[in-house]
């Protein structure tokens, strides 16, 4: 007996990822998934509703990353938030000489 043991046979079979990745890549649709953003919590849900499939949030991870999946969250923004109003509230400094201390010294005397 050479070499690594197989271990357990995958939860999840080449047409279960190709679904959870259409449905990831489509998005949720609150109305239908209840959700407005995935969580890996929701797609475990979503897999086990649609193939009865149970599956964890650690190996559930581990498949998207497998599928060239990583995490991204968006930073909040208001809905209402104005572009004007936050480029008026930014503070300004007055502008500074583009000369060095050392040169304005040398320039003045």
């Amino acid at each position: 007996m050479n070499g690594k043991a197989p271990g357990n046979a995958p939860l999840l079979a080449e047409a279960h990822r190709q679904a959870l990745l259409q449905i990831i890549e489509s998005g949720p649709t609150p109305a239908v998934h209840g959700v407005v953003r995935w969580r890996l919590i929701d797609l475990a849900q979503w897999v086990f509703d649609e193939f009865r499939i149970s599956i964890s949030k650690q190996t559930l991870s581990r498949e998207l990353r497998a599928l060239g999946l990583r995490k991204l969250s968006a930073r909040p923004r208001h809905h209402a938030q104005d572009a004007a109003a936050l480029a008026a509230f930014k503070k300004t400094l007055p502008r500074a000489s583009t000369r060095s201390p050392s040169a304005r010294r040398r320039a003045s005397g």
